[in-house]
């Protein structure tokens, strides 16, 4: 097992170790196991991880293929999945839109303030004056019956079909950078086009994830493939390092969120 945690970051050890013993338990029971909402990143790890599991395969579903967060289904080779393995419930939130304004964070805090977990919901999206979210179905009911809120704003939570889910597609700016080290509060600064005290401010404030995972260390050492995100700011990703040049700088291909 010590060669699978090579290819992945320390701090990622437990998620590989989760991986694993749903790898496990399919080869075991040879029947599928679905899992909670899973960001891209810890997608990239179970499909890299299933990959090399011949009898195990994997497939994924949030609501539709351009939605960011989705439950993984792993399956015995011999299964056909179906949309409803996925156990995936859409849901309409309304409200005086004539009137008040309510944003993302807001509805993923209430979410969570009525006491559900991050991995139970899937994506978050705006659409023509209307909010909409993906949940677990075990949790659906749940939801339903608790979300009546958002901050001091009364809303209609309604249950909708997957189809009326909107796509989006996300457009990237490509950017060349040229950086003294892959140290986050250096990249964070070039990208943004912020002091480094800045960036380093930002971070430690919990201002900054990389891989949708929150961190403060300034010291954070960025690979190709990282995606970063500011609040307020924007996301980014670093696409290639492409080498060094002759007075010994980093040469960084990012692309940045429009």
């Amino acid at each position: 097992m010590s060669s699978i945690y090579q290819h992945f970051r320390p701090e990622e050890a437990p998620f590989i170790d989760k991986v694993t013993s749903w790898i496990e338990q399919v080869e075991i029971q040879y029947a599928p196991k679905l899992t909670d909402f899973l960001d891209p990143r810890q997608m990239q790890i179970v499909q890299m991880m299933v990959g090399t599991k011949g009898e195990v395969k994997v497939d994924f579903h949030g609501g539709n293929e351009t939605l960011e967060r989705k439950r993984a289904l792993l399956y015995p080779s011999y299964y056909q999945p179906v949309e409803s393995d996925y156990q995936l419930q859409a849901f309409k939130i309304t409200y005086p839109s004539k009137f008040v304004t309510i944003e993302h964070r807001q509805i993923l805090g209430s979410l969570m303030n009525v006491g559900l977990k991050r991995e139970k919901f899937g994506d978050i999206l705006f659409h023509e004056e209307v909010w909409y979210c993906i949940v677990a179905h075990e949790v659906s009911d749940y939801v339903r019956l608790q979300l009546n809120a958002v901050g001091k704003t009364k809303v209609d939570v309604s249950e909708c079909s997957l189809v009326e889910i909107p796509s989006f597609k996300e457009e990237w700016q490509e950017k060349k950078l040229t950086v003294s080290s892959l140290r986050l509060d250096v990249i964070v600064s070039n990208i943004y086009s912020t002091s480094r005290q800045k960036a380093a401010e930002y971070i430690q404030s919990g201002l900054v994830k990389v891989n949708w995972q929150q961190t403060d260390q300034v010291s954070f050492v960025c690979e190709a493939g990282d995606v970063i995100s500011v609040r307020r700011k924007g996301r980014s990703t670093i696409v290639a390092i492409e080498g060094h040049t002759k007075k010994d700088k980093i040469k960084v291909t990012v692309g940045v969120k429009k």
